[in-house]
């Protein structure tokens, strides 16, 4: 299977530009008074032509991944831009989760009524049309357009040129359920073209594009940051990290440690950096190192840690800012909770922390110092996910301390209006 690419001249793409631009404004407006009914159709239908084009999808990604390998991409990259039958599924199944999911627009956050008779609410609608532009992860075009959807925005997606192909095909599904829900096939666009130039003209329509969310590498984050005239919803990067604190079970700290960090290696939410306690480095840190040496993960340690294992590689300065998306990563003792604390303030990236700790006052002060859009008490940063706190699914993990923060899914993709009623009052 080959998706066809259009490559126009700098005139052309402005103008195909400003025409996606347009289309999507007038979809944003049909979404936003589209029934409940409407858009779980096609969201449930969108789930089922995944699964009835899995070959198609399965043999687009074959040719991403040939490309992706031919010009020598990374494990980690190769992971994440790789389908597989089961894959798809989780994107189906996403779908119909989201399809689940109670409906925002319309919802009345508030209402109260003033001395002078006027009644006030406060009530959910979109945000409008929405840009996400991603890297690597074909499955993000599932989860984006049917975010979106369900919020009533509509949506124009970015995929990486690495995942080209896949998301073009996964996006025919999606178009397939606008049609069996009677919603306009504009609701959801793709860049037809993988040229940079795209990029630079989306960041650059507030007429037609309301928010841009980036999901992908720093350096695409900080792109979008820079060049963009419309608000960006994003995070930077995931350099999250695990405390051991002295009080923590070892069994329990093995388990949470090893999970955090290797049970996917190039996620957001994986654990870059371990934190233990002095006080338990007699007991605990060794078991801690073995684990993650025995999976095949590199240690970079402080010299506390090299001491323990004669495989632990010294730790540069470097290495406790670093995201690794790998089987690597930082081990360093500190002076209990205090200094984990500051640890995480000064190299953090305000993403997710957890403390492994049976000490309910010393797992109280991490929690509420902690400056992250998530942390976890006794669990594992892998818990990052829109999904795994039910919420069906997510545009990705916001660091943002404005509009949304965290998983970002379809209550974070509305804002809100306020609906007076009165029977006639005049401001004196």
């Amino acid at each position: 299977m080959s998706i066809a690419e259009e490559r126009l001249s700098a005139a052309g793409l402005e103008a195909e530009m400003r025409a996606l631009g347009r289309a999507a404004r007038d979809a944003a407006e049909v979404l936003a008074a589209a029934s409940t009914e409407a858009k779980n159709r096609a969201l449930v239908a969108a789930a089922e032509a995944l699964l009835k084009r899995q070959e198609e999808i399965l043999a687009a990604n074959a040719e991403d991944l040939g490309a992706a390998r031919a010009k020598g991409l990374s494990g980690a990259l190769i992971d994440r831009l790789e389908l597989s039958p089961a894959r798809i599924e989780a994107m189906a199944q996403g779908l119909r989760e989201i399809a689940a999911l109670a409906d925002p627009v319309g919802d009345v956050i508030a209402q109260w009524e003033r001395p002078n008779g006027l009644k006030i609410s406060r009530v959910r609608v979109p945000l409008g049309v929405i840009a996400i532009i991603y890297e690597s992860r074909p499955n993000v075009t599932a989860d984006a357009g049917g975010l979106c959807l369900k919020s009533g925005n509509a949506a124009i997606l970015r995929g990486g040129s690495e995942s080209f192909h896949s998301s073009a095909a996964i996006h025919a599904c999606l178009v397939d359920g606008l049609r069996a829900g009677g919603l306009p096939e504009s609701a959801i666009q793709r860049l037809p073209t993988r040229e940079r130039a795209a990029v630079g003209l989306l960041l650059t329509m507030p007429e037609y594009v309301d928010i841009i969310v980036p999901r992908g590498g720093k350096s695409l984050i900080e792109r979008v940051q820079r060049e963009s005239r419309i608000p960006v919803i994003a995070h930077l990067d995931g350099n999250c990290h695990v405390y051991v604190d002295r009080a923590a079970d070892l069994a329990m700290a093995r388990a949470v440690s090893l999970n955090a960090k290797m049970r996917r290696t190039g996620v957001c939410g994986a654990a870059e950096t371990l934190l233990v306690d002095r006080a338990v480095a007699e007991t605990h840190l060794a078991p801690l190192v073995e684990d993650l040496l025995a999976a095949g993960c590199e240690v970079r340690g402080d010299e506390a840690t090299q001491k323990v294992d004669a495989r632990v590689q010294p730790a540069s300065p470097a290495d406790w800012d670093t995201e690794f998306l790998d089987a690597i990563i930082a081990v360093k003792l500190v002076d209990g909770v205090d200094e984990a604390i500051r640890h995480i303030a000064r190299h953090g990236s305000h993403h997710t922390e957890s403390i492994i700790t049976g000490d309910e006052a010393t797992a109280r002060r991490f929690l509420e110092r902690v400056d992250s859009a998530i942390v976890l008490h006794n669990a594992s940063t892998q818990f990052a996910d829109g999904g795994e706190f039910g919420m069906g699914a997510e545009i990705g993990i916001s660091t943002n301390r404005l509009h949304a923060r965290g998983p970002v899914g379809v209550e974070q993709l509305t804002s809100f209006k306020y609906v007076v009623h009165g029977s006639g009052q005049t401001r004196p």
